[in-house]
């Protein structure tokens, strides 16, 4: 399918479907208490099927109409896993749709998710991680700071959107932990180390007070003096990677990863892996055993006279 046909393919959507999609996403954050960005994902996905669907209401929606958005993606080159997640999306508002909205059937009853593999996360090496929280100059309150929160996170797991959600009250540095909140509100309480603890004191003491204009309490301020976002994290990361020469491949988790697969490389059990990451299912957790034994495989392949 050429990409004009594409195009013809997405048209205005209807006001009343939209409505829909936004009383759902209303429900699912009242009810659920879906963090923002589970959210921001479903309102997407769903809003792309109906810009699929046009004038067609939700409840002429049919099986085939269904078949022809999935024709419609793969031809457009859409990866799977992208599509197995908007029809998670689509399945769950169908559902809603059936329990608020008097919807006889789902269009999606008989639809099969796409088989994706499994995708192993992309980590760093110990060296490279210390040649990256090596990187920030912390001769100056930024460097200061994303020192701090770079080996915060690196003690910690904590997902990039939490690390720059923190709060002052959630960071206890007598006890050396941290309390976090995680998806969908649930609370973790994760130990930071003392190398974090050092360098969250130091930078407390010595960075935060000048770069604070006004009050809050953000742990982390940005430059501004306010809350920072991931995207401007993210970046940050970027950058010290460049200086540190990293060459691995970079993801706003890469640090996330690398704390657990470094944990159960150093033999740490699952389980309290599990609570660290904040993982509901240790499925979740699992992924990381994959990426320890591949990089196991790697050193037997190099070192072993008979490899």
């Amino acid at each position: 399918m050429s990409t004009s046909n594409d195009e013809s393919l997405v048209k205005q959507i209807d006001p009343r479907n939209e409505t829909l999609i936004e009383e759902f996403l209303d429900n699912l954050y009242l009810e659920q208490g879906l963090s923002d960005n589970t959210i921001s994902s479903y309102r997407n996905d769903l809003i792309k099927f109906a810009q699929f669907i046009g004038e067609l209401q939700w409840a002429d929606v049919q099986h085939l109409t269904v078949e022809a958005y999935l024709a419609y993606r793969t031809d457009a080159g859409l990866k799977s896993r992208s599509t197995a997640r908007a029809l998670s999306a689509l399945k769950r508002f169908f559902q809603y749709m059936q329990r608020d909205h008097q919807l006889t059937d789902s269009p999606l009853k008989n639809i099969a998710q796409p088989k994706i593999g499994q995708s192993l996360p992309k980590t760093l090496t110990e060296t490279e991680v210390d040649a990256l929280l090596s990187a920030p100059d912390v001769s100056e309150p930024m460097g200061m700071r994303d020192k701090a929160m770079l080996e915060l996170l690196y003690a910690t797991g904590l997902r990039v959107s939490e690390l720059v959600g923190l709060r002052m009250e959630q960071v206890n540095l007598r006890q050396g932990v941290v309390l976090v909140r995680g998806k969908g509100g649930k609370e973790r309480l994760v130990p930071m180390g003392e190398e974090a603890q050092d360098w969250i004191l130091r930078f407390l003491q010595e960075g935060r007070p000048s770069m604070i204009k006004h009050a809050t309490d953000f742990l982390f301020p940005s430059k501004r003096g306010i809350g920072m976002t991931r995207q401007t994290f993210w970046h940050r990361i970027k950058h010290y990677a460049i200086l540190a020469q990293v060459v691995s491949p970079l993801s706003p988790h890469t640090l996330r990863h690398a704390f657990a697969t470094h944990l159960l490389n150093h033999g740490a059990d699952l389980r309290v892996v599990q609570m660290m990451l904040g993982h509901s299912d240790l499925s979740t957790t699992q992924i990381y055993t994959h990426v320890a034994s591949e990089r196991l495989k790697s050193l037997h392949q190099t070192h072993h006279p008979r490899a």
